[in-house]
């Protein structure tokens, strides 16, 4: 009787294991290849070696792309160069990014800069640009004010706090306050696989200002990349492995509604808006786990999803780019700029393609 029990739990325990890893599989899309989907016209950004993780464009054209991030599991070309804002004028035919000097009282040498959003102040034009960081592996969210005229970011404040523990992406919603993904990438790496193995949906949303810090949302896999609507009444969150665009309706006291939930079959990274359209633009992975456990051979892909009319019944939901990373490997992000498309990765280059 002892053994049979034996058995059966050495039997239960593998059934189990099995099931995890079927889902751990599932999640990270490790089986998953896409036919490809090329775009007239792209080329590479000059200067962009080392990654665009995000990137936000001003109505103005003007687009700030974040480079050089270092995390813990995932390849760098640059481990030992700090991280970077380069800003392209999408106006200028040349195509020529360059890095922002940054100033006030700023470690420059250990910027690790992650997910961005801009806010311009309404009042006096002013714009902010918010800037998720991990210096030292740790998580803040620095505050810039964007000097045009000079061509120059200058440090504003360092934000802290226990309910920002890892963030990876932001949506601005005024000068100092934010609406921020929270996930486990830069508090615990190891952890972060025990809950994708088992699992766990762990992951949150935030809202911060200075008086009145929150959670507003729970219950994902993955959160990962974050955007206002257009009309700044409801606001989308990207689950990565969870494969979903939640859409949330933002209530007077800054909390979340939930209104609906879109899915999708490839892994979700950053979000951004078309401010004409009100189309959703993403950054997606389509075979995560080569990210995961990277081989010059054997590289991971790139995918640019758009949805289109996400608050009817029956949203559009396109491939509009697909790439086996023998052009662009591990896209993160997607942003457009009349009838102009940037595509970022994480430590790889950055695409310019022209839509019409």
């Amino acid at each position: 009787m002892g053994k049979l029990l034996k058995t059966t739990l050495i039997v239960a325990i593998l059934a189990f294991l099995g099931e995890r890893i079927i889902h751990f599989t599932h999640r990270f899309t490790y089986f998953r290849e896409v036919e490809p989907v090329d775009l007239p016209n792209c080329q590479y950004l000059k200067g962009v070696e080392f990654g665009s993780e995000d990137i936000d464009i001003l109505p103005n054209g003007l687009a700030f792309i974040s480079s050089g991030l270092k995390n813990t599991g995932a390849v760098s070309f640059a481990p030992d160069k700090p991280g970077e804002i380069f800003l392209l004028d999408l106006n200028d035919g040349n195509l020529q990014p360059f890095p922002l000097p940054i100033r006030g009282r700023f470690d420059a040498s250990s910027f690790n800069p992650h997910g961005i959003c801009t806010y311009i102040d309404e009042k006096d034009d002013t714009v902010y640009l918010f800037v998720v960081n991990h210096p030292n592996y740790q998580t803040t969210v620095e505050i810039f004010k964007f000097a045009e005229e000079e061509n120059v970011l200058v440090h504003l404040k360092t934000i802290k706090h226990a309910l920002l523990h890892s963030v990876n992406d932001i949506a601005a919603v005024g000068p100092e306050s934010f609406y921020a993904t929270n996930d486990f990438y830069f508090t615990n790496f190891y952890l972060k696989l025990i809950e994708l193995l088992f699992g766990l949906q762990w992951s949150s949303v935030s809202y911060y200002s200075p008086g009145n810090v929150k959670r507003v949302a729970s219950g994902f896999y993955s959160t990962n990349g974050i955007a206002m609507s257009a009309d700044k009444k409801y606001v989308y969150v990207a689950d990565l492995t969870g494969h979903t665009v939640s859409v949330f309706q933002k209530d007077a006291d800054w909390s979340l509604s939930p209104v609906k939930v879109v899915e999708l079959e490839t892994a979700l990274d950053n979000l951004s808006v078309d401010p004409v359209t009100g189309d959703i633009w993403i950054g997606a992975i389509p075979n995560g786990m080569k990210a995961l456990v990277y081989n010059p051979e054997d590289v991971p892909g790139s995918e640019v999803i758009r949805i289109q009319n996400i608050h009817s019944d029956n949203p559009i939901v396109t491939t509009v780019y697909a790439n086996n990373g023998s052009v662009l490997q591990l896209s993160t992000s997607a942003s457009v700029y009349e009838g102009k498309l940037l595509i970022g990765t994480i430590f790889h280059k950055a695409l310019y393609c022209e839509l019409d």
